[in-house]
């Protein structure tokens, strides 16, 4: 049995990790760590998780897999440890997604591991799976990329280069800690739109889809994506729309073709006749996408959903985990969604 563990699980993603762990046939959660409740029980903090028998520890032990939930920087200064010690490591933060030290420096200060950035890979199973398989780290994606990344992924190289992705998130994926505009009474009934002067997932949109682009047409002419997120008053989801003017004639039928055939080996990617919906995806590992030509003016517009907790976070490093040890992709991930 493949012992791991979770750092950090006091927050919204560690703590769903910890739940998909759970019930994962092939492995066992053996510690967690959270130096705000360090010495408490994890069923103390989290009473449906009171069934795993575990306490949270200062820090983590010797394990073989070991999944890094921390906020960025300090994930990267905890990280080179567990892999000096021959672990293997998800990381969940955004500390190892953007290869690019000084594109890091940019948007999150001075990276403080950079010499592991370059061979983590961006640990998005559908685009990178060989590399994550052999990977000792690997970089787990931001939960707007993910719905972004797949939905676009297909077309990257038809399209003019400039797309538009509108995406909107429930309030768990702004974490756990508490800020005014995630109580409960700024944002009942409300919406609004946020990260307009810049967001921080939105390079990697453009460092994953801009890969897809360069390595398919080789003309290495750059994506540019103009991303815009909004916070909506339901606590999981992410609904992702993205438009763009696609190169050459298409038909609907076409369209449609083009993404199953594209996504034909994923397991967590479905391609829906009809415009997903959060529900549709809620609880688990799922990335629904509706690809759609509007008729009038020929604009691509694909919507994608996912969980954001799963699929944009704690489901993807399992899957992620998987790969590296072998294991089928839909290992401990199979559950249908809730509803209602």
């Amino acid at each position: 049995m493949v012992r791991v563990g979770i750092v950090n699980v006091t927050g919204y993603a560690g703590a769903e990790t910890a739940r998909l762990l759970a019930r994962h046939p092939d492995v066992r959660l053996v510690a967690t760590t959270g130096r705000s409740a360090a010495g408490q029980s994890l069923g103390d903090v989290f009473p449906h998780l009171a069934d795993l028998d575990l306490s949270i520890q200062d820090e983590l032990p010797d394990v073989d897999v070991a999944f890094s939930a921390l906020p960025h920087h300090a994930s990267a200064e905890t990280i080179p440890q567990l892999v000096e010690r021959g672990q293997r490591v998800v990381d969940i933060s955004a500390d190892y997604r953007l290869h690019d030290a000084a594109l890091y420096e940019r948007w999150y200060g001075a990276h403080p591991s950079p010499d592991l950035l370059a061979e983590a890979p961006y640990g998005l199973p559908e685009l990178h799976a060989t590399r994550i398989a052999n990977a000792r780290l690997v970089a787990n994606p931001g939960c707007y990329p993910t719905a972004a990344i797949l939905a676009l992924a297909p077309v990257a190289d038809l399209v003019e280069p400039q797309v538009i992705v509108d995406a909107k998130s429930g309030v768990s994926g702004a974490g756990r800690s508490l800020n005014l505009t995630t109580h409960f009474c700024e944002i009942n009934e409300n919406c609004h739109a946020y990260g307009l002067s810049g967001h921080r997932h939105l390079p990697e949109m453009e460092q994953e889809l801009g890969a897809l682009r360069a390595a398919r047409r080789g003309d290495g002419a750059p994506l540019e994506v103009t991303f815009v997120p909004h916070l909506l008053p339901m606590t999981r989801g992410i609904l992702a729309t993205c438009y763009a003017r696609l190169e050459n004639g298409w038909s609907q039928a076409g369209l449609s073709a083009h993404y199953r055939d594209y996504y034909r080996a994923a397991p967590f990617v479905r391609v829906v006749d009809a415009p997903p919906q959060t529900k549709h995806t809620l609880g688990t590992n799922l990335c629904l996408i509706h690809p759609r030509l509007d008729e009038q003016t020929g604009r691509l517009v694909v919507v994608s959903c996912i969980d954001n907790l799963v699929k944009g976070a704690a489901g993807q490093a399992v899957q992620n985990m998987n790969l590296m040890l072998g294991l089928p992709e839909v290992v401990g991930l199979e559950a249908p969604a809730l509803y209602p």
